[in-house]
């Protein structure tokens, strides 16, 4: 019998191939300051998909359109070990992609306090670099990685920063050496995305590459802790109806909403740990 079928089959009576229902997550694993050159970092492995997030704050100049605010870059690194399909050409378009998207989900004021990044307006303003490095693919790329920069944004310490005049009447900028005084992100409002993939005339959240292989096509939506959808796109080549569209868009408020509070549970009890934290799980 072939696997599309096998799969159709089995969502008709909300049962995958692996015993979860539609709009059940496989087990996840979180881990902050993983990474010690960073300001921030998290690993999220969600079954067989991991993706590692590394923060950078430096400080550069505001963008002139709004000076009173920092801002957010992101890269993302396909890693060729993560799965043949990023080797060459496929995997940097997919790194731009990912990229993009990120950049409209996170780099906003209603995502981020922006304004708590501007140091001096018009002139200095913290950027905070995301790296996203994925180590290994097994679908629901979008998920992870988002779970994984709310994760690694919660983690992430940017020094103090103290503003002085020096003799000519110019400002000086001095970063505090203290690794206590230093200013944390409010991530409350920081969205987490949810990807529904269309498998015949039911849609799924974390599909595998397999679930994947027999969607039309799928929808991202990133969705705030209120419920709130931020960002949809509509990816692969198929095309989805409207009543379809309505489905996903409310099956995925409804399970991005019940996200963020266990996600910011585990994350205050990680750090209250510090150095005796073990690695935890959630949604399991």
């Amino acid at each position: 019998m072939p696997l599309i079928t096998i799969v159709c089959h089995g969502l008709e009576d909300d049962l995958r191939v692996d015993g979860r229902g539609c709009e059940d997550y496989r087990h996840m694993e979180i881990e902050t300051d993983v990474v010690s050159n960073t300001d921030g970092s998290a690993k999220v492995t969600l079954g067989h998909t991991a993706v590692l997030v590394g923060i950078k704050a430096d400080i550069g100049k505001p963008r002139p359109m709004v000076p009173n605010e920092g801002y957010l870059e992101f890269f993302v690194d396909c890693s060729a070990n993560a799965t043949p399909e990023f080797e060459g050409r496929g995997g940097e378009e997919l790194g731009t992609e990912l990229s993009n998207t990120l950049y409209k989900v996170f780099n906003n004021k209603h995502s981020v306090d922006l304004k708590g990044l501007c140091i001096s307006a018009g002139e200095h303003c913290w950027v905070l670099y995301v790296d996203v490095l994925l180590l290994q693919c097994d679908g629901n790329l979008y998920d992870a990685i988002s779970v994984a920069i709310k994760a690694a944004l919660f983690n992430t310490k940017i020094p103090r920063v103290h503003i002085s005049a020096d003799e000519e009447g110019g400002k000086e900028i001095e970063l505090s050496d203290d690794p206590y005084d230093c200013m944390r992100l409010n991530v409350e409002n920081v969205p987490c995305i949810v990807t529904l993939c269309k498998v015949g005339h039911r849609h799924v959240v974390d599909a595998t590459l397999q679930e994947k292989a027999c969607s039309v096509a799928s929808l991202i939506i990133s969705v705030t802790h209120k419920g709130t959808v931020t960002c949809t796109r509509k990816v692969g080549g198929g095309s989805l109806d409207p009543e379809s569209i309505f489905e996903m868009t409310k099956a995925g408020k409804r399970v991005g909403k019940a996200l963020h509070a266990p996600l910011m549970k585990l994350l205050q009890q990680e750090e209250s740990l510090g150095k005796t934290r073990q690695k935890v799980g959630f949604l399991g």
